[in-house]
């Protein structure tokens, strides 16, 4: 990474639920990521994040509450709400114009994973991906 850090690196935002979240996040996570010297990675990461915070935003309850944290392997974003409805992989028609989010994510990233909130903590989720650094990226 060109930044001399101690790893991991924590980020958190969280912004309104509203039509312009989507942006806001995905910009957040293409700036943090610019930042760090893994610019490579950076439009990747802010397509997936814009499409999971597009979800909270049709579908979820409450704020966005965005983590982003890079460490010497990998950078992980995770997206959480408050509302409990778990998101589900649709396939879409040739000719919708939304439906496609959840497969984008799963075929752009390493890995993506749901963690439901503990009762004691509330009734969302969280939705989280993953992008392995590349090695030469990882000095």
């Amino acid at each position: 990474m060109g930044v001399h850090a101690e790893l991991p690196l924590h980020y958190t935002l969280t912004a309104p639920a509203l039509p312009t979240a989507p942006r806001l996040c995905r910009d957040f996570v293409r700036a943090v990521l610019a930042a760090s010297g893994l610019d490579q990675l950076a439009e990747t990461a802010a397509m997936c994040t814009s499409e999971l915070v597009t979800n909270v935003h049709r579908h979820g309850k409450g704020d966005v509450r965005l983590a982003a944290t890079i460490d010497c392997a990998r950078v992980r974003v995770t997206v959480h709400d408050d509302g409990p409805a778990l998101p589900s992989p649709r396939r879409a028609a040739s000719d919708d114009t939304n439906g496609r989010g959840l497969f984008l994510v799963t075929a752009l990233s390493d890995v993506v994973g749901l963690t439901i909130d503990e009762p004691s903590e509330g009734t969302g989720k969280a939705v989280w991906f993953e992008l392995n650094i590349p090695p030469e990226s990882a000095a």
